[in-house]
């Protein structure tokens, strides 16, 4: 039989699941979250509607309608800079949010977090092996993540964000210390035009070892939204069943 790590920690099944709103407005993000209704709990705001107007008072709104919040802006400058921004962030009401760097970066980011939970960013799930030479890292891809995830750990991180692929590996050698958000998830197979290239399925994430996992354009895609939310959430169910 093969290992499975499906995470106990006291998260309702329900928030699990993280939509992110990848879309290019406020007006559009808050008609797919009106859309989307109870189907989804858990938001993702990301760099492009952080670059479209009122990012924060979105935030607001999303809180007024009893939503958790996910800021995914992989927060990355000097580590003072950093620990500002994340201090600032933590009176928003924010759930999560995502930093990008080296250890000073993490530190200054964990000691300012307050009750912000913050993940570290190990390989993002749209680089592949060649994109990472390309970046001048010559170590394997797993290797790289597991590095990431004991200094996150070491240094006082809440969590990561890993592709499903490593998530088994993280927990075989730091069991279940860390939080593990998962993107590039498929519910289904539709690759084609697909800038997410190490993904995995529901299923394959949860029993990996995912504490939650983020599905952004199989939602914002799919012809009936609410329906497909409503499916994965259904996946999810089955999984802690």
């Amino acid at each position: 039989m093969t290992e499975t790590f499906i995470s106990t920690k006291p998260i309702p099944v329900r928030e699990r699941l993280i939509m992110a709103l990848d879309v290019p407005g406020i007006e559009e993000a808050k008609k797919l979250v009106e859309e989307l209704g109870d189907s989804v709990i858990f938001y993702k705001v990301g760099m492009e509607l952080f670059m479209s107007g009122d990012y924060f008072g979105f935030i607001e709104w999303l809180k007024a309608r009893n939503k958790k919040v996910f800021v995914d802006l992989k927060f990355f400058d000097i580590s003072a800079t950093v620990g500002r921004a994340i201090k600032a962030l933590s009176n928003k009401g924010v759930d999560l949010a995502t930093i990008h760097g080296n250890d000073a970066i993490m530190e200054a980011a964990a000691a300012n977090k307050g009750d912000l939970k913050v993940l570290a960013v190990t390989a993002l799930t749209s680089l592949d092996r060649g994109d990472l030479d390309d970046l001048g890292f010559k170590c394997d891809v797993r290797e790289l993540v597991l590095s990431r995830a004991k200094r996150a750990l070491q240094i006082g991180c809440d969590g990561i964000v890993s592709s499903g692929l490593e998530v088994k590996m993280i927990r075989q050698e730091l069991d279940d210390k860390l939080l593990v958000i998962t993107p590039g998830i498929r519910p289904v197979d539709n690759r084609e035009e697909d800038d997410q290239k190490r993904v995995v399925s529901v299923e394959q994430a949860f029993e990996n070892g995912a504490d939650y996992i983020v599905v952004g354009r199989p939602i914002r895609d799919a012809e009936n939204r609410k329906a497909m939310a409503e499916k994965i959430q259904n996946q999810i169910a089955d999984v802690f069943a």
